[in-house]
Order: C-alpha cells, then structure tokens, then sequence
C-alpha cells in the first residue's frame, strides 16, 4: 500500500510539472505574437510622413476609456458667440454723446475702433462711431447707449460659432505635432535629399500652421468682443418764420419799383429785337433817297399824244 501511495504522488507531481510548462510555453507564444504586430503598427506609423498619418496621430481620442474600463464623459466645449448691434439715436448734442459713449466704452473695457462727424447744411451734426466692449459688459452698453437720447433703429445678432473654434483648435493641434514630427525626421536625416523634401515639407505645414493660428486670433477677437455701430445725429433745426401783418408803404413802393423795372426791362427786350430791322429799312430808304428819287426828276416827261385831224 505504501509503494502504491508514494507511486501515485510521485504520477500526480510529474502530471502537473508537464502541465505548468505547456501553459507557460503557450503563454509566452501568445506574448510574442501580440507584441509582434504592436511593433510593426509603431514602426509604420514612425515611417509615415503624410497629412493622413500626422492627423490620426494627433486627434485626441474622443469617448475614451479610464484605466478601469469605464467610458469617460465627454465634455462639452464652451460656447463662442458672436455678437454685433446697430443703433440709431437721436440727442439734443451728438458732439456731448459721442464723448459720452467713448467713455461707456472705455469704463467697460473695450475700445473706439473708428469714428467719424458730420455738419450737414450747418444746421446739425451726425457722428458715426464703431465700439467694440466685452461680451459680459455688452448688455449694459447696449441699453446705456439706446437711453442717451430718442431711440429711431435697434438691430442686434448673435451668431454661434463654436464648431469653427474647436475645428480650428483641433487642427492647429494636428498641425503643431506635424510639424514637430518633421523636425525631428531632419535631426535624424543623413541625406541631402531627405534633408532637402523635409525641408520643404516643413516650411509647407509651418505656413498652414500660421494661417490656423491667424484664424484663432480672429475669432478670439470677434467672439471676445461684440461690435456695437452707433449713429447720434441731431433733430434738424428750422428757421423762425416772420410774422406776415399785411403788405406797407415800403413794400408798396419795392413792388411798383419791381414793376418799372420789369417793365423797362421788357421795353430794352423790345427795342432789341426791332432795332435790326429799323437799321435795314433806314439803310435802304437813304439809299432811295439819295440814288433813286434823283434818277426819277431828271427823266423827261412823256410826249402828250397828238390831236386827231379836223373833218372838213
């Protein structure tokens, strides 16, 4: 019985020696073949140098997971508005309310970007001036603004441009990895050629970089900003009209002279207009006078006709 017992622990032990080392073998197999396409995917992706690769590598991943396995939530980007106003006010003194309105400005932290006055017919000024305040502040403005005087025309707009920010964002970050992975494909190239077509490569992505980067700034202003167009113009001021207490002796007479020299007037107009033809009559009755009333005196008188014969 003790043989039998020593014998089958000795089976048991062997059985399970054998056991651990295929697991083991099979386990270090299946780490092999895992680690095998990791290394091929990280070389492929270190070779790559085109656009398609440059934005795979540096697009954040979006829904991700934790270390646990748990999907993180995403978060929500902050909203970028637009926001622009068009007002037109009339004061008693556009020259009190501009000034008035480049101090709401400036106490709210924003700036005059362009201003402009106008005398009109030396009765009144209109003045035209653009604000530009921060978006928390341009409520108040807005309302302060329309209060300065007699409200004619109100126009606001609120455009939302969120998608465009984190779209620029998002390739400005793409951008910058592209261009720092190019840098350091020239540190490591040894050839003239590589270094040349790198070169090239990177001015390409360093000027795309710059524009997105303009771009940024653009909207940054614009949507840290509001844009507010005012126009103060004042009430046009009309002339005193005379009281009317019947026509007098001085404007009798002004009207008879009036009327005399009218009438004058239109005597000279007449004497014109005929003078050409009294010249040419006068011309031609001097010419009868002195040519042909002599001619016709010394012509001899005609033979009085002879007295028919006496019939015997």
């Amino acid at each position: 019985m003790r043989a039998r017992r020593a014998f089958a622990v000795l089976l048991l032990t062997a059985s399970l020696g054998l056991a651990g080392c295929g697991a083991g073998n099979s386990s270090g197999d299946g780490a092999q073949s895992a680690e095998k396409p990791a290394a091929a995917d990280a070389k492929e992706g270190a070779a790559g140098s085109g656009y398609a690769a440059d934005e795979a590598a540096g697009k954040p991943a979006e829904g991700g997971t934790g270390q646990d396995g748990a999907a993180k939530p995403s978060v929500l980007p902050k909203a970028h508005v637009i926001r622009t106003a068009e007002l037109a006010v009339e004061v008693k003194d556009a020259t009190k309310a501009l000034a008035a309105a480049r101090r709401s400005a400036e106490s709210a932290g924003g700036r005059v970007e362009n201003e402009s006055t106008e005398r009109i017919d030396d009765t009144h000024i209109t003045s035209h001036v653009v604000l530009r305040v921060p978006q928390e502040r341009y409520d108040s403005v807005l309302a302060e603004l329309a209060g300065a005087g007699k409200l004619l025309t109100r126009q606001a707009e609120a455009k939302d441009v969120t998608d465009q920010v984190v779209d620029v964002e998002s390739r400005i970050a793409t951008q910058r990895a592209s261009v720092a992975r190019v840098r350091v494909l020239m540190d490591r190239a040894t050839k003239l050629s590589d270094v040349v077509a790198l070169e090239g490569q990177l001015s390409t992505r360093q000027a795309d970089l710059e524009s997105l980067l303009a771009q940024q700034a653009a909207l940054n202003d614009r949507t840290s900003l509001a844009t507010i167009t005012l126009t103060l113009s004042e009430k046009e001021r009309e002339e005193p009209k005379k009281e009317d207490d019947g026509p007098g002796f001085l404007d009798a007479l002004g009207g008879g002279w009036d009327a005399l020299v009218a009438t004058l007037r239109w005597i000279t107009v007449a004497v014109g207009a005929v003078a050409p033809f009294a010249a040419v009559g006068a011309v031609l009755y001097v010419l009868w006078r002195c040519l042909v009333r002599p001619r016709l005196r010394k012509r001899p008188a005609a033979a009085p006709p002879a007295a028919p014969a006496a019939r015997d």
